[in-house]
């Protein structure tokens, strides 16, 4: 099986991975291990060291104010490899203790696009979704993504196509996207897929949002399909996100992330309560790094993923509370999907979730014609769709509340408090706290700028 392997080289080895003007490699990192089959064609990633904000604070929590550290002498380093599965001495020799520099080593699950498994017609279309959303409103008051970096993490993006159906230009950053290692092409030019169909959505309330392309599920395993990937791939796009945040001045920093995939069957992950879990696991590299770009000043969205009880995708493997990983973190919006008629969609994963017991945090609209990536008659579906709804509608807020104004929590409790209730007790496991409701959220923001002047 694959697995993601942290280190704690030396300090200058640790520096050398984390500066970004310099490309360290596995061989700079350690020269072997026990056991592992390294993979030198991975770039090895520097990982913050988490901690609690409050003295007392549960180290292994993520429900907490936390701090991160990429301090040399504190932080850590990621590189990748396998190991046999059928040799669990090679995975106790890298136990702590029993490896040089070794303090870890966790799961690296195969992780997939969240379509849909209805075949469905399209409710609704994406003029539809834009009135709903108030888009006219939102334009009117200045927010339409100008000046917003809006990352698309997916199969990549054709440009070409999102402008034909969208009927404007679109604006693709080439300098600040991103390819995992492996992986041709050029940001914006890749063929029509899922990635499209995000990137298409994200516009529909951010049509001036500048995207930037991260085809992480083009990464390939052995036997692997055209649409997944490796979370360790994830976890290099999230760290070169970092320097893109990092490079924003600090009073305008507006970067939204929007995440269409999740790991769909515990087959490919350690199971829970193992330390290199990913599913139920607050410590694994990539809930780490999720927290801190979250924390530097980054919104990030993630599916709910598409295993509801009534008509759950043929690949959802988990046995209850589907919704794992980073798809349930505390630090991002879980987008769950209801159509253009406010009804939730039988596919939207209901909750708890993992790392967090109160997902999704809302839902957005899904189910639509719109892309048309997939064909003329197919619809935006999915939490797939649901979730770069809502991304657009964040990057849109951000084109005048960027995150020293309002941090991407205090937007995310806006965000719940202003969703309209789709039950009788406020938050439920199927709406969240309800449906993102653009009118009164634009009433919300209006009240802080005038208590703001008083």
């Amino acid at each position: 099986m694959r697995v993601l392997i942290q280190l704690r080289p030396s300090p200058d080895i640790v520096a050398a991975v984390a500066a970004p003007d310099l490309t360290a490699t596995t061989a700079d990192v350690t020269d072997g291990l026990p056991g592992v089959a390294l993979d030198h064609s991975y770039t090895p990633v520097a990982l913050p060291r988490a901690r609690p904000a409050t003295a007392g604070g549960d180290p292994l929590s993520l429900n907490q104010p936390l701090l991160f550290s990429m301090a040399p002498e504190e932080a850590s380093v990621l590189v990748r490899g396998e190991i046999s599965d059928d040799e669990s001495s090679a995975r106790l020799a890298l136990l702590p203790g029993r490896a040089r520099d070794v303090i870890g080593v966790y799961a690296d699950p195969v992780i997939e696009t969240s379509l849909t498994c209805a075949g469905t017609p399209s409710v609704g279309t994406w003029q539809d979704v834009a009135r709903l959303m108030r888009v006219t409103e939102l334009q009117a008051e200045g927010y339409d993504g100008t000046g917003v970096a809006l990352a698309v993490c997916d199969t990549g993006v054709n440009a070409a196509h999102v402008t034909r159906q969208f009927g404007r230009d679109v604006t693709v950053d080439h300098d600040r996207s991103w390819n995992p290692s492996g992986v041709s092409g050029q940001a914006g030019g890749f063929a029509v897929d899922h990635g499209t169909m995000c990137a298409f959505d994200t516009l529909i309330a951010a049509p001036r949002a500048t995207l930037i392309d991260v085809p992480v599920l083009l990464s390939r395993r052995q036997g692997g399909t055209a649409m997944d990937g490796l979370l360790s791939d994830a976890v290099a796009a999230f760290a070169h996100l970092r320097s893109v945040l990092d490079a924003q001045p600090a009073a305008t920093r507006a970067l939204v992330v929007s995440n269409s995939w999740g790991s769909f069957s515990p087959l490919w992950d350690l199971p829970p309560g193992q330390p290199g879990n990913y599913s139920d696991n607050a410590a694994h590299p990539f809930n780490i790094i999720v927290g801190s770009l979250e924390q530097a000043g980054a919104d990030i969205l993630f599916a709910a993923g598409n295993c509801g009880l009534e008509c759950k995708d043929r690949r959802c493997g988990f046995p209850g509370r589907p919704i794992v990983g980073a798809n349930s973190h505390p630090q991002v919006l879980s987008v769950g999907g209801v159509d253009t008629s406010g009804e939730r969609v039988g596919y939207s994963s209901q909750g708890p979730g993992r790392l967090s017991d109160h997902k999704p945090d809302i839902c957005a609209y899904t189910h639509f014609s719109g892309s048309k990536a997939f064909g003329d008659d197919t619809p935006d579906s999915g939490t797939s769709a649901a979730c770069p709804v809502a991304a657009g509608l964040v990057a849109a807020i951000r084109t005048r509340w960027p995150a020293s104004q309002i941090s991407p929590s205090q937007l995310r409790t806006l965000l719940h408090r202003t969703a309209e209730d789709r039950s009788d007790v406020g938050f439920d496991y199927d709406y969240g706290y309800g449906i993102a409701d653009t009118a009164s959220l634009l009433s919300a923001l209006k009240r802080r700028t005038a208590r703001q002047r008083l």
